[in-house]
């Protein structure tokens, strides 16, 4: 699916915006870091009878422009998903947000209080600061930085991700979302030859390394609009236990502890996570 439109971040990058259409009050998804906006796809086609669903993709991802000074501070982030509300015109939508996703949603309540009426927030990377033990490397950036950045075709790209962990427990539709819109062909055109990663390795990894020194703990308190935290019940990124701890800071916030579901809940369960995006939005 093509950009419906385009917003510009106050620093510059253009962001793609998509409409996956719907009835209902207006719904701003947000992603993950390394995702893209159409990995929501399955939990939309649960979603589209209650609300009117928007996503965009965030700065350095699916279509959307890197930061030419390579800024990826997780303000810049809450920035844009404000840029997107302002370019579409949206009066007071409700938003569900993953992972970096929900944590940009928070604190862009918290930049604008009232942009959203009401937020979704599964595992946002909202910790407290960290011990001083535990400021070294970041792991995840590493990670990111070996990924493998080129497949031979959309297609072995997939049998790749649906053999290793924790890509192998995506339901199939959210892996082929994954996939068809986080890859495009490296010689533009070729649909049936080698296929190149749209989020870079090293756009990745420093988004990353910048999840370690947002605002997002320190602004909790200030957030006034009803949050749901949801928590996968197996997952090792942000636990119930985190949640919890993320929710005592929020005047109005809630946990919502998701059986079976690991930090890809989205992706794993997208009947399940619409099912509880419903219940607290709609």
């Amino acid at each position: 699916m093509e950009p419906v439109d385009v917003a510009r971040s106050p620093d510059g990058p253009e962001l793609a915006i998509y409409d996956f259409g719907g009835d209902g009050d207006d719904l701003l998804l947000a992603h993950a870091t390394g995702f893209h906006a159409h990995f929501w796809l399955p939990v939309v086609d649960h979603l589209r009878s209650s609300f009117r669903c928007w996503a965009f993709d965030e700065r350095g991802h699916g279509r959307s422009a890197t930061p030419a000074d390579g800024r990826f501070a997780w303000e810049a982030y809450a920035a844009d998903a404000l840029a997107v509300v302002d370019r579409l015109g949206l009066s007071h939508p409700v938003a569900a947000g993953h992972s970096c996703g929900g944590a940009l949603l928070l604190i862009a309540e918290a930049d604008r209080p009232g942009t959203f009426p009401a937020l979704w927030c599964y595992e946002p990377i909202v910790f407290p600061p960290a011990a001083p033990a535990h400021d070294g490397p970041n792991p995840l950036a590493a990670g990111a930085r070996r990924r493998r950045a080129t497949f031979p075709s959309f297609d072995a790209a997939y049998d790749n991700y649906a053999a290793k962990p924790p890509f192998d427990r995506l339901a199939p539709e959210a892996l082929r979302a994954y996939v068809d819109h986080g890859f495009e062909p490296t010689d533009p055109g070729d649909d049936r030859g080698e296929v190149t990663l749209r989020c870079r390795p090293e756009d990745e990894a420093a988004t990353y390394e910048m999840g370690r020194s947002h605002c997002g703990w320190d602004v909790l308190p200030t957030i006034g609009c009803p949050v749901v935290v949801a928590s996968g019940e197996t997952s090792d990124a942000v636990p119930p236990a985190i949640a919890e701890r993320q929710v005592d800071r929020l005047p109005h916030g809630r946990v919502e502890v998701m059986t079976g579901l690991g930090h890809f809940g989205p992706g794993e369960r997208p009947d399940q996570v619409a099912a509880s995006i419903i219940r607290a939005l709609a």
